[in-house]
């Protein structure tokens, strides 16, 4: 029998496929998306894993390598750069 803390809802559920019968694993669920730090708008282009996911990808994956790339999205950034020309 499973025990009762792991049964609850904080943990996911995956189905995994055996060659008798399929078996319910629980694992660890994903961080949510980073959000723009102006807007608030979720992020593309990075990813969202566990941190020791995150510690063996490379930093090219895990973030734009464009100006302000995995802090702000693309129209504030724009806004950012005009401004800081402008000024």
């Amino acid at each position: 029998m499973t025990q009762k803390h792991i049964i609850s809802r904080k943990l996911r559920r995956v189905f995994i496929k055996g060659p008798k019968k399929v078996k319910m694993v629980f694992k660890k669920r994903k961080h949510s998306k980073q959000k723009c730090g102006n807007c608030g708008k979720h992020l593309g282009g990075t990813i969202r894993e566990r941190p020791y996911k995150m510690r063996t990808t490379a930093k090219t994956k895990k973030r734009p390598t464009r100006k302000f790339g995995g802090v702000l999205c693309p129209e504030c950034t724009k806004k950012e750069l005009k401004k800081r020309i402008r000024s």
